[in-house]
């Protein structure tokens, strides 16, 4: 039986398996902040497990949901109540999916923000423990959304606590609040996510409290991931129809003594060098 810090996690299993054994099939997790953010930047695991006997994807949401924005029938929603129908709605994500499992931390977003926050912690060894991935999902290191950027670094120092052995062979900080366009081409991670565009479409919908509640996340994530396939490659015929860009995160797992902060940096400066580099050269600086 797992068990996680925050007494009101909540665990859920689609098919009802018994929870040792649900997470210790997964082998691709994706670990994001907030209800729906799977369904953004995990696709690429999510279509990769589907309907495939020896691969299964595992859904960590860390927040609450609490701080959802909301309008039209949901305007008058509590964060409470939100709560609840965000929880639901992640539930119903998993089950249409066939995810192996759904772990819903219910943190705050506050709570999460917390540097150093070990409960949260805690419960990432706990599931990193119990399901040794083949390959993890997060949000990208320069995302402009602090709750992710907040996920994504305790899981990082999460996996770096890992036997080398046991490390996930790939480790992926993907699109969501900040797209990935910038980086260097031979830097982006591009995850084609051809397969099964209905599921794509079908599982972003699921969402109605964020949809019908004033962002269009169904419209905008088709028209990213369209984009990011037809501008890759400006000399070149498309070879994809839907992909996210991603951004490396396995020399961070590898190398702890490789610091956060200055490895996104570097992806900065180089792209900066870049710009400049083919700017200068047709004005002869």
């Amino acid at each position: 039986m797992i068990h996680f810090a925050n007494p009101s996690a909540d665990l859920f299993i689609p098919d009802d398996n018994e929870s040792n054994q649900a997470l210790g099939r997964t082998t691709h997790l994706g670990v994001g902040a907030h209800q729906d953010d799977l369904e953004v930047m995990a696709l690429h695991g999510i279509l990769a497990c589907y309907k495939q006997p020896q691969k299964w994807f595992g859904g960590v949401t860390v927040t609450n949901g609490a701080g959802s924005s909301r309008t039209n029938e949901y305007a008058d929603y509590t964060d409470e109540q939100m709560q609840v129908v965000r929880a639901e709605e992640q539930r119903k994500a998993a089950v249409v999916a066939e995810y192996a499992f759904m772990a819903q931390l219910d943190y705050p977003s506050s709570v999460v923000k917390q540097p150093g926050n070990s409960d949260y912690a805690a419960d990432l060894r706990t599931i990193l423990a119990a399901t040794k991935p083949k390959v993890v999902y997060t949000h990208n290191l320069a995302d402009k959304h602090d709750t992710h950027v907040a996920v994504a670094v305790p899981l990082i120092c999460a996996l770096r606590e890992l036997p080398a052995a046991e490390r996930p062979p790939e480790v992926y900080g993907v699109e969501v609040w900040r797209d990935l366009n910038w980086l260097l081409d031979d830097e982006k991670v591009l995850l084609n996510l051809a397969n099964r565009p209905n599921l794509v479409r079908a599982l972003i919908s699921i969402f109605d409290s964020q949809i019908s509640g004033g962002k269009r996340y169904d419209l905008a994530l088709e028209g990213r991931l369209r984009s990011n396939a037809t501008f890759f490659d400006p000399h070149a015929v498309d070879e994809m129809n839907l992909a996210s860009y991603a951004m490396n995160l396995k020399p961070l797992v590898d190398d702890p003594s490789l610091d956060i902060a200055e490895y996104v940096d570097g992806c900065v400066e180089r792209f900066r060098d870049d710009v400049r580099s083919r700017v200068s050269r047709f004005t002869g600086d």
